[in-house]
């Protein structure tokens, strides 16, 4: 059933307004001044909101300036016993859907509710498919060190200059990569990505630079690698740590001759491509243990960018808890849930091992499973596993068993390492030392899942 805010001071207005709308099937909420509208607005997910001028407290346009800003999707039409030419236009320059003067014509405004809901759910769709369309979407976060990153981006952009991306899983640098390459001069051009961890060493090689036909058994015919794929454009190398040696030595002569040879060929190729890489590891440290080449970090480190982990910039959590809500409510074709204070204080106050990827599926978990609303309670029993103020008694009273306690204790601690090493089970077992046959018995028995 879709829902309609009245705002308006006139109690025989939103009586009547009430009366035909509820006939027609819609959710009525009433606010006789601005002030509470606007907090009502912020509270709840209405379809359309019907705003009078001229209200007590807050009237009507300053209401549409602030609702705009925080809800800018929601269709407000502007109602008004004064209006005039000049108050439509501001109303609508200050995003107003339309503007109907008192007493309003029943037939008229019933049509423009219905116009403006379904323009909002064209919107929407709109959203939606632009997400899944395009995986570049906007850095959010308030954080110096997020000021910094979009600053950096700026300047270095318009360059040629080649960018070495660094953190941690999860905190975005692929996000970094995307817009380096919006914001360049090639961006009419293709961005080419190669996870250089997902593919075997022995294969790296054919990836990049491509293979004649023949040159290895199952070359059936001649494949065109990534760098010739990104001529032109942006060659993103992430996981660059992973990369084999061998293939390095080719990469550093394609950075330095802007040339390549696919494997099995004789014929040098041209390419233009700017190369970004990325990688979760110390490249240095890498250099130093026999594993990276110190000219190839040298000739990939002309501008370094450092993604903060989530951990490091808190501050930024509830923008991004609330922007996955947004994302993940219009997804899944659901009423905007929205979140309380103290639940945005008990997200920000949590460890994310998994940085952004993982409060981005924590917050889809907390669409799907809580009510309208998500609060500390909905946080703590869906995500962290306690109750409020849990102490070490508390825990203990949730158990009459011994070896219940130990397996939900044995659970949650395999479970949390498995993040923090991003659910790399050959670290996981190395660091609890234990087999990897006698964890992946553990991660089966507990059901656990990679999030």
């Amino acid at each position: 059933m879709a829902s309609i805010l009245i705002a308006d001071d006139e109690k025989s207005i939103r009586k009547t307004l009430r009366e035909i709308l509820e006939f027609e099937s819609y959710k009525v909420d009433e606010a006789e001044d601005g002030q509470k509208a606007l907090e009502m607005i912020k509270e709840n997910d209405y379809d359309v909101v019907l705003l009078d001028i001229k209200m007590p407290k807050m009237d009507g346009m300053e209401v549409l300036t602030h609702a705009m800003q925080e809800s800018p999707d929601t269709p407000i039409i502007m109602i008004s016993g004064h209006g005039t030419v000049e108050n439509a236009v501001e109303a609508t320059k200050k995003g107003a859907y339309d503007f109907i003067s008192k007493p309003p014509d029943l037939n008229r405004l019933l049509i423009t509710i219905r116009n403006a809901m379904d323009k909002a759910t064209l919107v929407t769709e709109t959203k939606v498919l632009k997400r899944k369309v395009t995986k570049t979407r906007e850095i959010i976060g308030e954080s110096p060190a997020i000021a910094k990153i979009k600053e950096t981006i700026d300047r270095v952009a318009p360059t040629d200059a080649r960018v070495l991306v660094t953190g941690e899983n999860g905190t975005g640098k692929e996000l970094v990569a995307r817009w380096v390459h919006e914001k360049s001069s090639r961006a009419q051009n293709p961005l080419i990505e190669v996870n250089c961890a997902a593919i075997p060493s022995e294969l790296i090689e054919s990836e990049l630079f491509g293979h004649e036909k023949g040159a290895f058994t199952s070359a059936i015919k001649t494949r065109i690698g990534k760098f010739e794929q990104a001529n032109g454009g942006t060659l993103f190398l992430d996981e660059i740590a992973d990369m084999s040696l061998s293939a390095q030595a080719k990469v550093l002569r394609a950075l330095q001759e802007n040339r390549i040879t696919r494997v099995g060929g004789d014929k040098d190729i041209l390419v233009d491509v700017r190369i970004i890489a990325a990688t979760n590891k110390d490249l240095l440290q890498e250099v130093e243990a026999g594993r990276f080449r110190i000219d190839l970090y040298h000739r990939l480190s002309v501008i370094l960018i450092h993604v903060p982990s989530l951990n490091e910039r808190r501050d930024d959590v509830p923008l991004l808890a609330e922007k996955f809500v947004r994302e993940v409510c219009e997804d899944y074709g659901v009423p905007k849930k929205i979140i309380t204070p103290k639940a945005l204080e008990e997200l920000r106050s949590m460890n994310w091992s998994g940085n952004i990827r993982e409060l981005r599926n924590v917050m889809e978990r907390l669409v799907i499973l809580s009510p309208q609303k998500i609060t500390e309670d909905e946080v703590r029993f869906f995500v962290t596993n306690t109750k409020a103020k849990d102490t070490p008694t508390d825990l203990f009273e949730q158990f009459d068993k011994f070896q219940d306690f130990k397996e939900h204790i044995e659970r949650l601690f395999i479970e949390h390492k498995l993040k923090k090493f991003a659910w790399n089970v050959s670290k996981t077992s190395e660091v609890l030392d234990i087999q990897r046959s006698h964890l992946y018995n553990k991660i089966e028995k507990y059901d656990l899942r990679r999030g």
